[in-house]
């Protein structure tokens, strides 16, 4: 414990000490740090420089240099330890054994603010700051334009400078030998000098002066602003309000620009050929040279352009004639209206029947009130011109009486669309409302109105509701309105023909259909033989119950329709069949083309192959009548004993053979009649046998026949 006591004494003791020795040495000391040279430095790249300085006021101070605030040399002087540079440094860099820092072929980069900072445990701190400069020789200094073309009116024009090499400590711009100061024109820049809103009085001669402690250099540069061209100034002489035909006339165009601009005249929007002077003649003029004239002026260089007009009146008469109409306001008034635009100068225009007071110019238009005194009353338009004078005429009518048009059609939703349609003569167009039995119409889904109103499409696919509405279009204007009211028919045909061509090969039919029928397309039905198509093969039909087939199908707007491929020698029967989408309705009357009826064709073939059969036939017979008359006669020759008179008169009358003279041609080999003169004194015993019985030969051939 004692111990620990004595060694505390003696510790206070020597802090003490310690403590005393330090005030004694402050009090007597001052560390300091003083420039052996000027503390701004300038020099060139490469060369060698050095930033000496002195310390007083302690020995072996720690040193540091910093580059701005960046340590570059640390070392304690008179250490036997060198001075610590950073490694990429190190070759530029030396500190001296004074604590100054020397450059070794020092390099541009390196200019910068330096300082130095010395330290003394004790002493405190010392600093001291240097400037480094490093320049090098300006050389090859050129100016150039990076903003182009200096024209007038841009927002700015640069000149900037650029140099091979060089560090610049001064740069002054001229113009015309006078020193250029930052102001509201110009803008002085690190590189460059700034013209605000260049104008034509800033061309001319520019000039840079370049300064270092080392070298100076002065460069020159012509500046032109280009400008214009200026509002033009254009003139007619000689200078009148209007001109006629035959009068010349010379426009003179002039603008000031830089370069000059070049000149071209239009006319009427088209470019004049040739016209490239900046006066342009105009001789004998006529009425198609009245209009206006441009002359454009366009700066080359600028792409600037200015134009000006002047407009040369020929009197011209307007074209055509006047038009005059009449149109509906709200349906309560007419408004006449009469045109002729065109010409020089345009027409006066004037209803004098209306109102003798309301004149217009190229376009007029009259209000009144609708009244019937205006009912078919035709009123003249007035047109004043100084070349001519001219009327026009319209008429203002009530609706005449019309007839509604009936189209049907089918959508692309397979929906039946049936088109009532209802236009009447009137003056205004006459405006067209809708009603049926369930009242006004107005657009949806089933009933749609045109824009015009002047049709009504209906959209129901049920025939049967169609038909069962009455519908009524009126159509009114302002002097009255016509109504008509309509019930739609099934679809059917008013009258149907058929044309045949000369070779019996094709047929034209022809149809009509009520003007109330709702048809949507039309079935040709045939019945006969198949047609044959164009690949020689019969088509292949579906045939009705009644035997037709339908060959074609047409639009409901078809009336007529050709069929070809028909056989002459075949009997064709044909009909058109109405339909409303899938309703089929009552067919035309039939059209049958083809022979005329009688025997078919196998009963005429086997007649044909009958007829050598039958003659064949009757020669045969002729043959035995032949044999038997021959026969006889032989018979005839032998005795015979004569008939009392009073036996003949016994024979029956019915089995008297009676054959009544026919003359018949002769058959071919000569077959000749023999008189018979003992038939009248014959007995019933030359009659034993039997005379064959007479059968007559089909119709129309002729046979031979032997009594």
């Amino acid at each position: 414990m004692k111990q620990l006591e004595e060694f505390t004494s003696l510790c206070r003791k020597t802090l003490v000490t310690v403590l005393f020795l330090s005030t004694f040495q402050g009090a007597n000391c001052e560390l300091l740090v003083s420039p052996l040279g000027p503390t701004i430095v300038s020099t060139l790249a490469g060369s060698n420089v050095t930033l000496a300085v002195s310390v007083n006021g302690a020995s072996d101070p720690a040193i540091t240099w910093f580059r701005d605030i960046i340590p570059v040399v640390t070392w304690t002087i008179n250490s036997n330890s060198p001075p610590d540079i950073p490694q990429s440094s190190k070759d530029v860099l030396h500190l001296e054994k004074d604590g100054s820092l020397t450059f070794i072929q020092v390099p541009l980069s390196y200019s910068s603010h330096y300082t130095v900072e010395m330290t003394k445990s004790g002493l405190g701190k010392a600093s001291l700051q240097f400037t480094l400069q490093v320049f090098e020789i300006i050389q090859d200094v050129t100016l150039s334009t990076p903003s182009g073309l200096a024209v007038e009116g841009t927002d700015r024009f640069i000149l900037q400078y650029s140099m091979l090499q060089g560090v610049i400590e001064q740069q002054t711009w001229f113009f015309k030998s006078t020193e250029i100061k930052n102001s509201s024109h110009y803008l002085v820049q690190q590189t460059s000098l700034v013209i605000l809103r260049p104008n034509r009085n800033d061309t001319g001669l520019y000039s840079l002066q370049l300064t270092n402690p080392f070298s100076s250099v002065k460069v020159y540069r012509n500046l032109t602003v280009f400008y214009g061209p200026d509002e033009p100034i254009l003139k007619a002489t000689p200078e009148k309000i209007f001109y006629v035909v035959g009068d010349s006339v010379s426009l003179l165009c002039q603008s000031d620009g830089n370069p000059q601009p070049t000149v071209e005249w239009v006319f009427n929007g088209q470019k004049l050929s040739g016209a490239l002077n900046r006066v342009l003649d105009l001789t004998n003029l006529q009425t198609s040279q009245g209009g206006v004239y441009t002359c454009s002026l366009l700066n080359q260089m600028t792409n600037e352009k200015r134009e000006k007009n002047v407009t040369l009146d020929v009197y011209e008469r307007p074209p055509g004639s006047p038009v005059c109409s009449v149109l509906s306001v709200n349906n309560d008034s007419l408004l006449y209206e009469c045109d002729w635009m065109g010409g020089t100068p345009q027409a006066t225009l004037s209803f004098p029947a209306l109102n003798n007071a309301s004149r217009g110019e190229g376009h007029f238009r009259l209000i009144l009130p609708a009244s019937t005194n205006l009912n078919g009353k035709t009123v003249s338009c007035q047109a004043d011109h100084p070349v001519q004078q001219n009327t026009c005429n319209i008429t203002a009518c009530n609706p005449k009486t019309f007839l509604p048009e009936i189209r049907a059609t089918v959508d692309l939703d397979s929906k039946m669309v049936v088109s009532v349609l209802c236009v009447t003569e009137a003056s205004p167009q006459a405006v067209v409302s809708w009603s049926n039995d369930s009242g006004a119409i107005a657009n949806g889904t089933t009933y749609q109105i045109s824009s015009d109103t002047s049709e009504l499409k209906i959209r129901d696919n049920n025939i049967s509701n169609l038909i069962l509405q009455i519908f009524t279009c009126t159509c009114s204007n302002p002097l009255g309105s016509q109504a008509r009211s309509i019930q739609l028919q099934e679809p059917s045909i008013s009258d149907s023909s058929l044309f045949l061509n000369q070779d019996g090969t094709i047929i034209t039919l022809t149809w009509d259909v009520p003007p109330t029928s709702v048809v949507t397309g039309f079935d040709i039905q045939m019945k006969g033989s198949n047609l044959i198509n164009k690949n020689g093969n019969t088509s292949q039909t579906k045939s009705t119950s009644d035997g037709y087939s339908t060959i074609q199908q047409k639009p409901g707007s078809a009336r007529s329709t050709d069929v070809f491929t028909l056989d002459p020698k075949q009997i064709y029967r044909f009909r058109i069949v109405p339909k409303a989408r899938l309703f089929d309705g009552k067919p035309s009357v039939v059209h049958r083309i083809g022979p005329p009826d009688g025997l078919s064709g196998p009963a005429i073939a086997g007649i044909a192959a009958g007829i050598p059969c039958s003659i064949l036939a009757l020669l045969m017979v002729g043959g035995l009548i032949f044999l038997i008359i021959y026969l006889k006669r032989t018979k005839r020759h032998q005795t015979k004993y004569p008939v009392p008179r009073t036996a003949e008169k016994t024979i029956t009358p019915a089995k008297t053979i009676q054959h009544k003279a026919t003359p018949h041609k002769p058959l071919a080999g000569g077959l000749k009649f023999f008189p018979d003169s003992n038939r009248i004194h014959k007995s019933l015993s030359d009659r034993s046998v039997a005379l064959p019985a007479f059968v007559p030969p089909p119709p129309h051939v002729r046979v031979a026949t032997t009594v």
